[in-house]
């Protein structure tokens, strides 16, 4: 990168600072999370409006480091004893919450792409791609704006996280299985022997590293180094599992925070990482989404095809997990919360709808209206949520 093309990286990342900032700043004052605001500021210093700021490679980077800083803390807030309660209700609401969206997805391309009658094996792979692509949940977004309300450890807070990760695992799954179709190389089997070994993996490391650090922490007061360990410790964990085992970095990084979650240093570390995403990673992160679109060019069929797209995402996602929910025990308020928090899309569905694309999954007709509902559930999601946990007195 020459000496040029990094100061316009400097420059962009002041606005992007200043602008999500900004933005955030009128949010909280119209009562709504300033991830609201953040997402707005990107979409609008992007190429979609005024073109400002676009995507370069080392704000791209900065982004993918904020998700995985995100999830990290996240995983350190979590109850252990909550996460092992609700992972009956996190497999079942994710289950439901693939299930539905994809039964949705693959009805409603089927009507835009040559119908159901006349159906040929490459329209019906199509189909059940946008399927595919609307069963992702982005928990990124949604995660940020639970911490924000305070609600992140609460039990629907709860539930959506660990929905949200096993819902990363089932898409993987099923975008395997459907990628094999086209591409013969892939072995699902291999897959998912994968999957299972990372978690096997990951749950003895993570004791390992638990047994080990607390011992080295024990009796001593707070010290800076453990925020270099355990940041080390987040980022190998993040990197082994997507290299090696196919599970997204996102995944690791959660785990790496749930080992730390229950050790004396917990709070001294995460304070520190709440500064390092406040001040840098967090914005450049929301922001990205936004930047990440360009100008999209709709016709009046594509444009009711957006419509209906935006309707079958967020219902689907609502219905499928709030139902989830509530065979679990959840009751109906809890229920509709854990399904709106499952609603947002985010980057998720762009880098599957990428892969379809390359793969030919994805004809290039579906790619602008899912652009735009992405960024739609992105943003409404925190709006959603904080319309239905407004009630102070409310937390299960």
């Amino acid at each position: 990168m020459g000496h040029d093309n990094f100061y316009e990286f400097l420059l962009d990342l002041a606005l992007i600072l200043l602008c999500t900032k900004i933005f955030g700043i009128f949010s909280k004052r119209v009562r709504m999370p300033q991830v609201v605001g953040a997402l707005v500021a990107g979409v609008i210093m992007g190429p979609a409006v005024l073109g400002i700021v676009s995507e370069s490679e080392l704000i791209k980077k900065l982004a993918e480091l904020g998700v995985i800083v995100l999830m990290f803390s996240a995983g350190m807030e979590m109850d252990l004893k909550e996460l092992k309660r609700s992972g009956k209700s996190g497999i079942l609401v994710a289950s439901l919450g693939v299930i539905i969206p994809l039964a949705g997805g693959f009805a409603l391309a089927a009507l835009f792409n040559g119908g159901f009658s006349n159906m040929d094996q490459k329209a019906f792979l199509q189909n059940v791609f946008m399927g595919t692509v609307l069963t992702a949940t982005s928990v990124s977004i949604t995660v940020e704006t639970l911490k924000e309300l305070g609600h992140l450890n609460s039990k629907s807070g709860t539930i959506i996280v660990s929905a949200a990760l096993i819902d990363d695992v089932l898409g993987i799954i099923l975008l395997t299985i459907v990628s094999g179709t086209a591409d013969t190389s892939v072995n699902v089997w291999v897959i998912l022997g994968k999957i299972v070994a990372f978690f096997v993996l990951a749950v003895a490391v993570g004791f390992v590293f638990y047994v080990i650090f607390e011992r080295l922490t024990g009796g001593q007061k707070e010290r800076r180094r453990y925020v270099l360990i355990t940041f080390s410790f987040c980022l190998i964990l993040a990197y082994v599992a997507e290299h090696y085992f196919g599970v997204a970095d996102i995944t690791g990084a959660f785990i790496a925070g749930v080992v730390l979650s229950n050790t004396r240093q917990v709070h001294f570390i995460n304070r520190r990482f709440d500064i390092l995403s406040y001040m840098l990673l967090a914005p450049v992160f929301f922001a990205s989404v936004g930047i990440s679109i360009s100008k999209v060019n709709l016709n009046g069929t594509m444009l009711l095809m957006t419509l209906l797209l935006i309707v079958v995402a967020v219902i689907s996602k609502i219905v499928g997990c709030g139902v989830g929910a509530r065979l679990s025990g959840c009751d109906g308020r809890d229920s509709l919360r854990v399904g709106i928090g499952m609603v947002s899309r985010g980057e998720v569905a762009l880098i599957v709808a990428n892969k379809g694309l390359a793969l030919g999954l994805m004809p290039e007709v579906f790619v602008a209206p899912l652009v735009v509902t992405v960024v739609v559930t992105t943003i409404i999601t925190p709006i959603l949520l904080k319309i239905v946990y407004q009630n102070k007195h409310s937390i299960a």
